[in-house]
């Protein structure tokens, strides 16, 4: 019985791995916004943009905040909305940003 559980488990696993990293920045390359756009929107919100590139279907960034914290984002390249965060200078993170 237990080996039954742990095939069952094993290929629930399995199945769930890649619905789970499909999950975000499921866009139509026709409907992404330019990387300027992204740029000037952050540079508003007070960060120091790094750098800005595609990245599983995101776009990601590296900038410092106005407080001087380096952090990395993820953002929805048709909406610009932050999908997933990192706080590199104080080693916390927020969002669905491990991946990487």
């Amino acid at each position: 019985m237990t080996r039954i559980a742990g095939a069952i488990l094993l290929v629930l696993t399995l199945a769930c791995g890649p619905a789970a990293a499909d999950s975000y920045c499921r866009v139509p390359l026709a409907d992404w916004q330019p990387r300027e756009a992204l740029q000037r929107k952050l540079e508003a919100e007070g960060w120091t943009v790094e750098m800005i590139r595609a990245h599983d279907g995101c776009y990601r960034v590296h900038a410092v905040n106005a407080a001087g914290e380096r952090l990395q984002g993820r953002f929805d390249p048709a909406t610009l909305a932050m999908v997933g965060r990192r706080g590199e200078g104080r080693g916390h993170r927020h969002g669905d940003d491990d991946h990487d």
